[in-house]
This record gives C-alpha cells, sequence and structure tokens, in this order.
C-alpha cells in the first residue's frame, strides 16, 4: 500500500487525480501506476487501468492469475472489470487494506 500511496502523491504533484495502484504477484509489485486521466486526457487512464497495463507489458500477458491489485481506493466498475478480464485473484484498497474480494 505505500507503494500506491507514493504512485498517488506523483499523481497530485503532476496535476492528476489523487490515485495510486499496484499490482502484486506473490507479494512482489510487477505493475504500479498513477492516475493519468488528466495529464494523458484519456478517461481510461485511471491508476488501476494502468497498473494494470503495466503488469501486462512487464510480464508478456493478459493473463494476470493470481495477481492482486492494490489501490489507494476502491476500484469503479471499469477498473474492477478490467481486473476480472486480467484473471486476477483478489482486490484490496484504502490504508485499511480492505479486502474488495474477487473481482467481477
Amino acid at each position: 500500500m505505500r507503494r500506491a500511496e507514493a504512485l498517488r502523491d506523483d499523481a497530485l504533484r503532476a496535476g492528476d487525480q489523487p490515485f495510486g495502484a499496484v499490482v502484486l504477484r506473490a507479494e512482489v509489485v510487477v505493475g504500479a501506476a498513477p492516475s493519468r486521466v488528466v495529464t494523458a486526457s484519456d478517461p481510461t487512464a485511471h491508476a488501476e487501468m494502468e497498473a494494470i497495463r503495466d503488469a501486462a507489458r512487464r510480464l508478456r500477458t493478459r493473463d494476470l492469475s493470481g495477481c492482486v491489485l492494490v489501490s489507494t481506493s476502491r476500484p469503479c466498475r471499469m477498473c474492477e472489470a478490467a481486473a476480472g478480464w486480467a484473471g486476477m485473484s483478489r482486490m484490496f484498497y484504502g490504508e485499511a487494506l480492505t479486502d474488495a474480494g474477487a473481482p467481477r
């Protein structure tokens, strides 16, 4: 969560929305990103979407089975759907690491 919070702070400094997210596989960060909605002029560039894209690029696969999404806030429906399509096993959010369960 500390990494996601640092990315949230990076997003704010860049003039973007206050969100950050990481993708973990076996407790290792395999994807990470701040929100880029404003800076990229892209309404789909939520931190979670960007972290999923980063993980897929780094791992060279769209199958992120067994990965976990950790974000600074509860993923929206678009981000949850993307996590589900990628095969992620769980989502956690917020400082308390609230378990949002498996993506639907």
